[in-house]
C-alpha cells in the first residue's frame, strides 16, 4: 500500500488512509449497492481491482439488503475475501439510518467470523453518493467496531480506511474521544 497516515486506537483497530483494494487483510468490505454488481466510488474500485469473476460471483447471490452482508472470494485483490454490504441512503436521519449503517459493520463482523477471517477492512459505508454525514457515520463506525472487539477477544485487527486526509483526520479525532 501506498503510504498513507495510520492511527492504532488499540493494538486490534487502526485507522488508515489510502486504497481499501490494496490492503492486504483477509477481508475487505464493500459499500455495494443492493445489486451487488458493481457501481461508483469504492464499490466501482473494488470491482475493478478484483477483475470481472467478482461481478460473475455476485450475480450468483441474488443481492443484498440494507444492513446485510454476503461474502465473495477476493479474485485478483491481495485480500482473501470481499464482504458487500448495503448502507442505507441517509434520508434525514428519522428513518432508521443509524441502525441500518451500525448493522452493516456489525453484520460484516458476523459473516467474518462465521468464515475464520480475523482482519477486515471498511471503508466509510453510505458517506459518498448515499449522503450520510460523514461525522455521525464515523461515530456509529466506531462505536459498533470497537464494541464487537470488546466482546470478541480472538478477533485479529479492524482497519478502518478513508481516501481523503479531511475524512481521516475527522476519524482520527473521534477515535480519541470517549463515544
Amino acid at each position: 500500500m501506498e503510504a498513507g497516515s495510520n492511527s492504532h486506537i488499540d493494538k486490534r483497530l487502526e485507522i488508515t488512509q489510502g486504497d481499501i483494494t490494496q490492503l492486504e487483510v483477509d477481508a475487505i468490505v464493500n459499500a455495494a449497492n443492493s445489486s451487488l454488481l458493481g457501481g461508483g466510488g469504492v464499490d466501482g474500485a473494488i470491482h475493478r481491482a478484483a477483475g470481472p469473476e467478482l461481478l460473475q460471483f455476485n450475480k450468483t447471490l441474488h443481492g443484498c439488503e440494507t444492513g446485510e452482508a454476503k461474502l465473495s472470494p477476493g479474485f485478483n485483490l491481495k485480500a482473501k475475501y470481499v464482504i458487500s454490504t448495503v448502507g442505507p441512503v441517509w434520508r434525514g436521519g428519522n428513518n432508521n439510518e443509524d441502525q441500518l449503517l451500525a448493522n452493516c459493520y456489525s453484520n460484516s463482523l458476523k459473516l467474518a467470523k462465521e468464515n475464520d477471517i480475523s482482519s477486515i477492512a471498511f471503508p466509510s459505508i453510505s458517506t459518498g453518493v448515499y449522503g450520510f454525514p460523514f461525522e455521525r457515520a464515523a461515530k456509529i463506525a466506531l462505536k459498533t467496531t470497537q464494541a464487537y472487539l470488546s466482546k470478541n477477544s480472538s478477533f485479529g485487527k479492524i482497519i478502518l480506511i478513508t481516501f481523503s486526509t479531511d475524512d481521516y483526520n475527522t476519524l482520527t479525532h473521534l477515535a480519541k474521544q470517549k463515544l
